[in-house]
């Protein structure tokens, strides 16, 4: 195997785990909700779809696509993941009303989505950089779904330790970490 080909391979899987450990933060915000493993599991196989599927846009797009877009799908993910977490904390001091959103039907796309966008951004450069697209796109959704499980089954183990502050917490990780995609990059 030539050294570029290992190379390549080797950057391919520490892209993959960068983008994962976006998945893995955000899943232990949204892990500090109550969630049931089989909701859980139904989060991490969503959220690894969507790091294949945006990424895979992306890259069939990155020929086409200018740097303006690239900002933009970052400020988006920025924004939505800062929604999601105002969204948990505002519920977590009115205690009458349910939450808005939930991982749970359009709330999980929302969700998946929200995470997911920088991968586009990182499809748009591997599409015009003419990577192995089928080995990026595996690894990119592998690492992603077991990181986001990961996340998940640690919020959740912190949502028992701290109790009532653990949707407080959440939101908070969830709200810093959008600021951070939106100023951060």
């Amino acid at each position: 195997m030539p050294e570029g080909e290992i190379a390549e391979y080797i950057s391919l899987v520490f892209m993959a785990a960068a983008l994962g450990m976006d998945a893995f933060s955000v899943g232990l915000g949204m892990g500090m909700q109550a969630l049931r493993l089989k909701r859980i599991f139904l989060i991490g196989v969503t959220v690894g779809f969507f790091h294949v599927a945006m990424p895979f846009i992306g890259i069939g797009l990155g020929k086409f696509i200018s740097t303006k877009m690239e900002n933009f799908a970052i400020l988006a993910g920025g924004l939505l993941l800062f929604a999601l977490g105002a969204q948990m904390l505002f519920s977590s001091f009115n205690h009458e009303n349910k939450q808005v959103i939930r991982p749970i039907g359009i709330g999980l796309i929302v969700f998946s989505l929200s995470v997911s966008l920088d991968s586009f951004s990182v499809g748009l450069s591997l599409g015009m950089s003419g990577v192995k697209t089928f080995l990026a796109l595996l690894l990119f959704g592998l690492f992603s779904t077991f990181l986001t499980w990961s996340g998940l089954l640690l919020g959740r183990k912190a949502r028992g330790l701290i109790g009532v502050y653990s949707e407080i917490l959440g939101g908070s990780i969830l709200c810093a970490f959008g600021l951070k995609i939106i100023f951060g990059y």
